[in-house]
């Protein structure tokens, strides 16, 4: 009964922490929580204004193409990015408060994922729109999501922990996230692409989510035994790395703060 009490009580913690971030992010905005929406479909616009007729022959509906790796991407960068920062932004909290410092994390991550739930509903807007049709497969796309959302968690573990020790972290992740996204196929295919930088795009985890959900969405087809391998362990062994960095190095963030 103790165990479930104190789980209640994190639970709530991280309600209120949650909410109080989403305030933050919005609060000198106008249209506040929309743009959450917005945004995805605005850059949908852009890109599939320019290069929509590039690949018109070797992508069915581009802009769905798009958006599918746009929001997955979003979510991704939003979660981790964010998380990065969790430890040290709430120093005076975790001198005060005593519960555990992971919830701060996990804060931030959860704020990605329903920012990412806002955005969903655009999208399920613009598959209405562009007609594509609703196929069983699409009932996967929670999963590929949480599994997703598991591997963002364990590298905002790893993220989190380095940036108290080592702040030019923020700076390099950021130059790092850009290599990362163009070599995750987001607005091209990778069919076009040879040679070695074709198998690094395929070894990249957040191409197979990416191509996963969209295999599931726009083509009602099952992600492979191989790809469901590949989510899987990427996003169990990258929690269970994030998690024993985070956990060992617990005393001496500490310390460090």
């Amino acid at each position: 009964m103790t165990g479930l009490h104190t789980r209640a009580q994190y639970a709530f913690v991280i309600r209120q922490l949650t909410s109080r971030e989403i305030k933050r992010k919005y609060s000198r905005s106008y249209l506040g929580i929309v743009w959450s929406v917005l945004n995805p479909l605005l850059s949908m616009a852009v890109l599939s204004l320019i290069f929509s007729q590039l690949f018109r022959r070797s992508i069915e509906n581009y802009p769905i193409y798009y958006l599918t790796g746009y929001i997955l991407w979003q979510a991704f960068t939003g979660a981790t990015t964010a998380a990065l920062t969790a430890l040290v932004d709430n120093k005076a909290l975790l001198l005060k408060v005593k519960f555990p410092m992971e919830l701060f994390i996990l804060t931030r991550v959860y704020t990605a994922l329903i920012n990412l739930g806002y955005s969903l509903a655009a999208y399920v807007v613009m598959l209405l729109v562009f007609g594509v049709t609703p196929k069983w497969t699409m009932l996967l796309s929670p999963v590929i999501i949480l599994l997703l959302f598991l591997f963002s968690l364990g590298l905002s573990y790893i993220l989190a922990t380095a940036y108290v020790f080592f702040g030019d972290v923020k700076h390099l992740y950021a130059v790092a996230l850009t290599l990362w996204m163009y070599c995750s196929a987001i607005f091209y295919p990778v069919e076009q692409l040879h040679g070695v930088i074709r198998w690094v795009i395929w070894a990249n985890p957040m191409y197979t989510y990416i191509h996963c959900l969209r295999q599931a969405v726009m083509y009602g087809q099952l992600p492979g035994t191989v790809q469901w391998l590949q989510m899987i362990l990427w996003s169990a062994a990258l929690y269970i790395l994030g998690s024993t960095v985070f956990r060992r190095n617990r005393n001496r963030i500490m310390q460090k703060i």
